[in-house]
């Protein structure tokens, strides 16, 4: 087993981000924290950045609750250095600049994550950059092209089109040639979605989006829906889809109920699939992991690609970022700076 106090004869102790019990944004505040122990496939991050995402907040609020063995800290995904490793890491590793997938720990000045859910970030790539991906890519890599087979030449239909979700689905079905349309709550949202790529994009409070996509793709329909709404969505969804259409879901914000119209999805041949990542394996965010590293990292360590960043807070201000997520005024990426580069 790796080390419970890796770090020589620094405190036993970190700064981090917690709450005694769930509730709103302001349940958060600054606590002293043990520095975590490794395991043998784990290295140890001095973070540098780590991301917010909406999965932080819906832990917080009580609905979301870690994995078994997962640090009770928020934070799924960080960038930073590489400060220890487990037994089993390749030693090289030490001192290495990456950005990695999280089971947690991400609000803290230090967080162990398996070292087959890192990515090398080059000198060329800011730590902020870098810690505002892997949560998105290993979402959408896995959702879209994997779950949900999306292929050069194909239509994507994405709602939420200015999350970090929406933007990175939208940049990477750009990236390999997919005609996207996304969905946004006001006309400035939808501008941004056009400005990152989105080939349409629909206000969903003033046009009705299942007639939208008919008309934009002359009755024909998209292939893959990537869907964080869920609910009432569903079936509007189903109707958007062409013949062997993918539906996606990834998250259930509108409902966790749908009510479908089975003679449609046996007519069009539609698949209807979703998935959470963070109970996975730590063996199949690694595959993963490699699989991002040959086909999708290239596109940002070559700067092709950037993550939309919307706005960083101190680690002491995690309420704050919260509080700016869930208001839903974010475009892209919310971050934590906490050691910075």
């Amino acid at each position: 087993m790796g080390n419970a106090n890796p770090l020589g004869n620094r405190p036993d102790t970190m700064d981090a981000v917690g709450f005694a019990e769930p509730g709103g944004p302001d349940v958060l505040a600054r606590e002293h924290a043990p520095i975590p122990s490794l395991k043998d496939e784990d290295v140890l991050i001095r973070v540098a950045y780590a991301g917010v995402n909406r999965p932080d907040c819906l832990q917080r609020a009580g609905a979301y609750p870690p994995p078994p063995g997962a640090s009770p800290i928020l934070g799924l995904e960080v960038a930073g250095e590489i400060v220890a490793v487990g037994s089993a890491v390749p030693p090289a590793m030490l001192g290495a600049r990456v950005a990695a997938l999280t089971p947690g720990g991400g609000y803290a000045e230090y967080c162990a994550a398996p070292w087959g859910h890192c990515l090398g970030v080059p000198d060329s790539m800011p730590l902020k950059i870098a810690a505002a991906l892997p949560e998105t890519l290993f979402t959408v890599w896995h959702n879209v092209f994997e779950r949900g087979l999306a292929r050069d030449g194909e239509r994507l239909l994405v709602h939420g089109g200015t999350s970090g979700i929406g933007t990175m689905a939208i940049m990477l079905a750009k990236a390999f040639d997919m005609t996207v349309i996304a969905t946004c709550g006001d006309e400035a949202k939808c501008e941004a979605a056009r400005q990152i790529g989105a080939d349409l994009a629909i206000n969903y409070r003033d046009q009705d989006f299942v007639e939208e996509v008919k008309a934009f793709t002359q009755g024909e329909g998209v292939d893959v829906v990537l869907d964080m709404v869920s609910g009432d969505y569903v079936p509007r969804n189903l109707q958007c889809l062409a013949e062997d259409g993918r539906h996606v879901t990834i998250a259930v914000l509108g409902g966790a109920k749908a009510e479908l119209f089975i003679p449609l999805i046996m007519m069009k041949r539609l698949t209807l699939t979703g998935s959470t990542l963070r109970p996975r394996s730590d063996a199949f965010k690694s595959a993963l992991a490699d699989e991002i590293a040959e086909h999708a990292w290239p596109l940002f360590t070559s700067e092709k690609l950037a993550p939309v960043m919307d706005q960083t807070f101190p680690l002491a201000e995690a309420a704050a970022a919260h509080t700016r997520m869930e208001a839903g005024e974010h475009i892209g990426k919310i971050v934590l700076e906490v050691f910075g580069e």
